[in-house]
């Protein structure tokens, strides 16, 4: 349904501190290396880009906007949440089952550094082995 998401950050190597270990509790590679940015996802795939915005205005999070990624089991939701609370972000729900949504949805919330809402989410039975 979209090929890409992008973030906005006011200090790139704080911002790297945050998302590298965040992202390598969901097994989320860097494919390649772009000049003041951060990506993250497959090479000819989803990705997710870190970056000052191009119009050199400070960068803001969206009200009401989020980037949820899929994590492959329910310990991944959790080192996720784990890992974002130690490298800098914020709280914003911690993990457990959400059966508002379904009765399987395992998810957590977070805000990077610079206030953007992040979740990583599971939607495995708790029994289900991850593939």
């Amino acid at each position: 349904m979209f090929s890409h998401i992008t973030f906005g950050t006011n200090d790139l190597e704080r911002a790297r501190r945050f998302y590298e270990p965040v992202m390598a509790t969901l097994g989320v590679d860097q494919p390649f290396q772009l000049p003041g940015t951060l990506v993250f996802g497959e090479l000819a795939g989803l990705k997710l880009f870190i970056l000052s915005p191009f119009d050199g205005g400070s960068a803001r999070p969206g009200n009401g906007a989020h980037a949820a990624f899929l994590a492959p089991d329910r310990r991944a939701v959790d080192a996720f949440h784990v890992a974002a609370l130690a490298n800098g972000g914020s709280d914003e729900g911690a993990p457990g089952l959400r059966p508002q949504y379904h009765a399987h949805y395992y998810g957590a919330y977070v805000r990077d550094p610079d206030g953007n809402k992040l979740q990583a989410v599971c939607h495995r039975r708790y029994d289900d082995a991850a593939a």
